[in-house]
């Protein structure tokens, strides 16, 4: 018990935190890619920004609840800028938020392969949760293509490393 009380404390005082103005502008420019790059070239409409911005927030605060604000925010704000009803976005990235959170309570997500991972798993999940959504609740027919979603999870991990790799750049010194 004393031993996982270090290593929580370790992770702790290891952690850096971000400005919030930071944090602010991260998401809206995340936010603001996903709503206009795509108009222009078609292959990054499958590049979710915001959801690896919600997921490195959720992964640098390692709180589930604070990862679930954050995933509700930005998916809030991109469904008031998408063409959809307001709420689809906010459940899927609040969702998503919430239980990377709770990943990273257990694992340290620091190493390149683990956020690869988890930005892969993530996306196949944001994919899968938004299709039953939309589905479900807004009674609308969409295709799930499992093999598009899981083509697209590899160019979002790798986006994810190298977003997550620059985002840590911007933490303030320790």
């Amino acid at each position: 018990m004393d031993e996982r009380i270090l290593i929580a404390s370790a992770r702790e005082r290891r952690m850096a935190p971000m400005r919030r103005w930071v944090l602010l502008t991260v998401a809206l420019l995340a936010i603001l890619f996903q709503v206009y790059v795509p108009r222009f070239v078609r292959f990054l409409a499958y590049l979710e920004l915001p959801l690896l911005v919600t997921l490195y927030f959720a992964l640098l605060r390692r709180s589930p609840i604070r990862g679930a604000l954050a995933g509700a925010a930005i998916g809030l704000a991109q469904d008031s800028l998408s063409h959809q009803p307001l709420g689809v976005f906010g459940i899927v990235k609040t969702l998503s938020g919430y239980f990377a959170a709770s990943i990273s309570l257990r694992f340290d997500v620091e190493h390149a392969l683990l956020r690869w991972v988890l930005a892969y798993f993530f996306f196949a999940f944001h994919q899968f949760f938004y299709w039953v959504l939309v589905r479900a609740l807004l009674a609308q027919p969409l295709r799930f293509e499992l093999q598009l979603t899981l083509a697209f999870g590899l160019l979002n991990g790798l986006a994810a490393v190298a977003l997550f790799h620059l985002l840590d750049r911007l933490k303030e010194p320790v």
